[in-house]
């Protein structure tokens, strides 16, 4: 996976994701989240927290190295299994528990922030070993 964004989008994600779990509250607290619209708005939030996602894993890293690459895939590798885990999980235990209702269980923004996570972590991680090989 190469990054397409410029360096400045990976804190933007940041932000964008930041503001998707903010605008939520705003939007109760003043008074604009009804009924009606919860639906509307939750598909925005959504839409919103996977825009700041992909502009995340996307943009080049400050100290871009070739490792990076390689660091992207196989975070992207990890988070596929661990979201294939996490929706299964949720399945099985809707089954277990018998329930009928029909659960959203938003598998894309799980995959991409768990991406992110991996992401994160394998950057840090690289950067620490690369600390301690000095």
């Amino acid at each position: 996976m190469r990054p397409l964004f410029p360096v400045f989008c990976r804190p933007l994600g940041y932000l964008i994701l930041a503001l998707s779990l903010i605008i939520p509250f705003l939007l109760f607290i003043s008074g604009s989240l009804t009924d009606s619209n919860l639906l509307f708005y939750k598909e925005c939030i959504k839409l919103l927290m996977m825009m700041g996602a992909l502009l995340i894993l996307f943009a080049y890293n400050k100290k871009e190295a070739p490792a990076t690459l390689e660091i992207r895939n196989k975070a992207t590798r990890n988070a596929m299994f661990i979201t294939v885990f996490i929706v299964f999980s949720m399945m099985f235990f809707k089954v277990f528990n018998g329930d009928a209702v029909s659960v959203d269980q938003s598998s894309f923004l799980t995959f991409l922030i768990v991406n992110i996570i991996c992401l994160e972590f394998g950057i840090k991680k690289a950067q620490a070993d690369s600390m301690f090989k000095r």
